[in-house]
């Protein structure tokens, strides 16, 4: 499934591109995650945790910096994950793009993910729902790690951001945004 996603930072584009290659500091802002490990300056092991409703996930996953064009202000990533009681997978290619706007930068992310396993039961409505929430804590995270002004703000943002994810609120938020979808429709 393809999944796209923008959110804006009050940061040149310039600051938002150090940030964006500097991996150790990017995994702690995706909610649930955990940098496990540095293997080199391309590739990182991490681990992922995910609550969707009565299913727990953690996923182990491997992740690659793929490619990163400076001039494009475009890098790409890719994550091979496997349910840590083997309970299925996930492979999701990210590439992210940088773009200024209005003094700060605007980040366009398009992900192709594939799941396996009890995550891909959730269907693409509502597994594209909570990636849009989950964007959204991600861009608050990045944002406040940002501003230089507030240190501790930063601080304080990736130790909310790296909490696993309560599926319950997000799911019932998913849902509703699919019923709202489904009565517009008809």
């Amino acid at each position: 499934m393809r999944l796209e996603n923008s959110f804006e930072v009050p940061a040149p584009p310039d600051a938002a591109w150090d940030l964006l290659l500097d991996v150790p500091r990017v995994v702690p802002c995706m909610p649930g995650a955990e940098l496990t490990e540095v293997v080199d300056d391309s590739n990182w092991k991490a681990k992922i945790a995910v609550k969707l409703g009565p299913v727990s996930l953690t996923f182990g996953t491997d992740v690659k910096l793929q490619e990163a064009d400076e001039a494009a202000r475009r890098v790409t990533l890719s994550a091979d994950g496997r349910e840590l009681r083997g309970r299925g997978a996930a492979r999701a290619t990210v590439e992210s793009s940088l773009a200024p706007v209005n003094g700060g930068t605007r980040v366009d992310i398009v992900t192709d993910l594939s799941l396996t396993g009890p995550a891909a039961q959730y269907g693409r409505g509502l597994v594209a729902d909570v990636s849009s929430q989950l964007i959204d804590r991600f861009a608050d995270c990045l944002k406040a790690q940002l501003d230089t002004a507030e240190p501790e703000r930063a601080d304080s943002a990736v130790a909310e951001a790296g909490k696993p994810v309560g599926g319950l609120r997000l799911g019932l938020a998913a849902i509703w945004r699919w019923f709202k979808r489904l009565f517009r429709r008809g």
